[in-house]
């Protein structure tokens, strides 16, 4: 994987750095976060693919032996649960490469930070009225 130092401007570029098989799982991880929130705008924050509606969404990586997935401190917390079996962090998880990725889990995750963005636009919305 030589995407260490790159500049990537887009999410395809970041996704041909790797070896085919996790550009599989990246794929996959990308038309799941898409089809969860179409309105989204796919771009590169902090070097890592983000999806972007009404402020940062979700971030995703891969790395040596897992996908980590970064839906911010409220996104794990909401699903502290269902994501007990993975190692997290604060605002982030590793799902390992050598398993199938929960993908209906990051479906519901990712449409609870749509409702958390939006929700929290339109309160900033109104403060500003």
């Amino acid at each position: 994987m030589e995407n260490s130092k790159a500049g990537f401007t887009s999410i395809d570029e970041y996704i041909a750095t790797f070896p085919e098989e996790i550009q599989k799982i990246l794929q996959e991880l990308r038309a799941t976060i898409n089809a969860a929130a179409p309105d989204a705008v796919e771009k590169i924050s902090y070097q890592m693919p983000t999806f972007y509606l009404k402020g940062n969404l979700i971030h995703f990586a891969a790395w040596k032996n897992h996908v980590g997935l970064y839906p911010t401190p409220s996104g794990t917390r909401e699903f502290e649960r269902e994501l007990s079996i993975y190692k997290r962090a604060k605002g982030s998880v590793q799902f390992p490469i050598n398993q199938p990725m929960p993908l209906e889990l990051i479906r519901k995750i990712v449409k609870f930070r749509v409702a958390e963005n939006l929700k929290n636009a339109e309160l900033k919305s109104r403060k500003r009225k």
